[in-house]
């Protein structure tokens, strides 16, 4: 079954890194919903915090699963939290990847950022690496593991 994703993530620091995961061809079998353009964040930000908000949850509808790409400062990203505790308030399967060890355009890989889903109070969410964890092809199983996770959590 296709699952729809929202990718959250930290644009102006990781958009290099977040792009490989985007154009890795791996999105075979899933759709994904959330790869918000850098044009309509600014100007939503330009708007103020209701349409940020606005942003996301629309970003975030129809979707089965949110996945958080995990960068050096991904958890310090104002609206990560957000993100987060709209996905989990709708019942989205939840996962973290870490893609700090994607080489950016200049072949430099960056600092492991801490993570988000501890720091708000998540426990139990599974986050992988891209690299050591072969996102390029585990990603299919990641999200719907992910996906069966929220469907256990919702039928207790």
């Amino acid at each position: 079954m296709a699952r729809r994703v929202y990718f959250a993530f930290h644009y102006q620091r990781d958009i290099w890194r977040v792009n490989v995961v985007r154009n890795s061809n791996i999105v075979e079998g899933f759709e994904s919903a959330g790869f918000i353009d850098l044009s309509l964040w600014e100007e939503a930000r330009r708007k103020g915090e209701e349409a940020i908000k606005r942003l996301i949850n629309d970003g975030l509808r129809g979707t089965t699963v949110t996945v958080v790409l995990i960068g050096a400062k991904t958890s310090e990203r104002e609206y990560v939290e957000y993100e987060i505790d709209q996905s989990w308030s709708r019942g989205n399967g939840l996962i973290g990847i870490y893609i700090n060890n994607i080489e950016d355009r200049n072949g430099v890989t960056d600092a492991k950022g801490q993570d988000p889903f501890t720091l708000t109070g998540y426990k139990g969410i599974k986050t992988y690496d891209w690299i050591q964890n072969d996102g390029y092809n585990n990603l299919g199983d990641w999200v719907d593991s992910a996906y069966d996770r929220a469907q256990k959590r919702e039928k207790k």
